[in-house]
């Protein structure tokens, strides 16, 4: 049986590696091309199909929590009709950054497949867990989802109370915090805090 299976294998490894016999080396160029094109479109079609909001609700665990969270917040309905939908807190825009994220994510959908979370009392149960995991992240990249729409350049803060303004100072200018230092629960339900360090 093992010697079949390296006879076959040398006799794939000639074929592939002997010029072909059929096909011009420009017409198997372009082909190349052409395939890699296809591929890639591809590709990046399934990326942005999983970057919808649509997708992200598609399963009863998101559509059933976080996204009712979401919906009575100021990122879900405001006067000015911009929303942000889950990608754009939760997958970074740059591409390398997007990728990294997109692999990280299949522990996601590992947990979905193994129903982690399927109900709202264990989705509960894992709610500081993953929650914090997102911060984390969001410290670690210094809340660069936040940063592709709040830009701390354009912030006017005499029309933000003194606190705020004060806080935005010393956290986004002088780098002494990150948006998500101060802004935990800002679009979803805190999990119970009791017990994190620095929470009070």
């Amino acid at each position: 049986m093992i010697q079949r299976i390296k006879n076959l294998l040398s006799v794939f490894w000639r074929i592939f590696n002997s010029p072909s016999g059929y096909f011009s080396l420009g017409f198997l160029t372009v082909g190349g091309f052409i395939g890699g094109v296809l591929f890639w479109g591809g590709f990046n079609t399934a990326m942005e199909a999983t970057n919808t909001e649509r997708f992200c609700i598609s399963c009863h665990e998101m559509r059933a929590n976080v996204y009712e969270e979401i919906q009575p917040t100021i990122h879900f309905t405001n006067r000015s009709g911009v929303r942000a939908v889950c990608s754009d807190c939760h997958v970074p825009h740059d591409w390398t950054d997007k990728i990294a994220r997109k692999m990280q994510a299949s522990k996601e959908v590992w947990g979905k497949i193994f129903g982690t979370i399927n109900t709202r009392e264990k989705f509960l149960d894992h709610r500081l867990e993953m929650a914090s995991r997102e911060w984390r992240r969001f410290e670690a990249n210094d809340s660069l989802e936040c940063r592709n729409c709040h830009d701390e350049d354009a912030m006017d803060f005499t029309r933000q109370s003194s606190r705020a303004a004060d806080a935005h100072r010393r956290g986004l200018i002088n780098g002494d915090a990150t948006c998500i230092t101060c802004h935990k629960g800002i679009a979803h339900e805190l999990p119970d805090m009791a017990g994190v360090e620095g929470w009070e």
